[in-house]
């Protein structure tokens, strides 16, 4: 069963997201509040994939990225970024970085597994 980290610093979207991934998705869910703990727990638990917050305070979602893509034993995980943000202009922070895909909030958590299991290639184990 796959082990899915969430990255929010807002407890309510993390606890809604864990929530969703573990009882929809049938998924393993692991939670960290800003990047450099969710830094510490991807390199100590290796997880197979990372949703991860843009904006947080201390280290946003593109800093958290790039240290998880730095460190050898981070790298191949996959992460789809979580934004709040609307699409304003033709480029976007993340333009160019190897994410698995961008996730706009809000979201439905009945969907959510899904969508994240498209981005993926992921199967959703059926009851």
């Amino acid at each position: 069963m796959p082990t899915v980290l969430v990255v929010d610093d807002d407890e309510d979207v993390r606890v809604v997201t864990s929530i969703s991934l573990a009882r929809v998705g049938g998924w393993n869910v692991l939670e960290a509040a800003r990047g450099r703990e969710a830094i510490d727990i991807a390199r100590d638990q290796q997880p197979d994939a990372i949703l991860l917050d843009l904006m947080m305070p201390d280290m946003d979602g593109i800093t958290t990225f790039g240290h998880l893509q730095d460190d050898p034993a981070t790298r191949d995980i996959q992460v789809i970024l979580l934004t709040a943000k609307s699409r304003v202009g033709p480029r976007q922070p993340w333009d160019g970085l190897a994410v698995a895909g961008v996730l706009s909030k809000p979201f439905s958590p009945m969907d959510l597994p899904g969508q994240v299991a498209a981005l993926l290639g992921w199967e959703i184990p059926r009851p």
